[in-house]
């Protein structure tokens, strides 16, 4: 029996890493692990991520730079300080609403 798994976060959610410092907002979710093994194999082991759990892509930043990152359910946080994600991205595919939140522009893409 395959156990189904709900994802603790949603798109347009900021989050932030909870051992490196990085923070995001997040723009699609994997139910599992969707990503090639070479990229996790390089993730040193003591610290690599179960495959069985959702996966988030981000929008992510930190003090010297914006990316996109995939990061595993298991090292996120919501990330409540209310400051606005900067990476340049964001505006493409959110609209910040009244509340300071994210919502896509396009929900039907997801």
């Amino acid at each position: 029996m395959i156990k189904a798994r709900t994802a603790k976060f949603q798109i347009g959610q900021v989050v932030r890493h909870r051992i490196f410092s990085f923070r995001g907002v997040i723009f699609d979710i994997d139910p599992e692990f969707n990503n090639t093994e070479e990229w996790w194999l390089s993730i040193p082991e003591e610290v690599r991520p179960h495959k069985d759990q959702p996966f988030y892509h981000l929008l992510a930043e930190n003090a010297e730079s914006e990316y996109v990152a995939y990061v595993s359910e298991q090292n996120l946080l919501p990330d409540d300080s209310g400051e606005p994600v900067r990476h340049s991205q964001v505006a493409e595919i959110f609209i910040k609403d009244k509340a300071g939140g994210y919502r896509p522009r396009n929900p039907s893409l997801n």
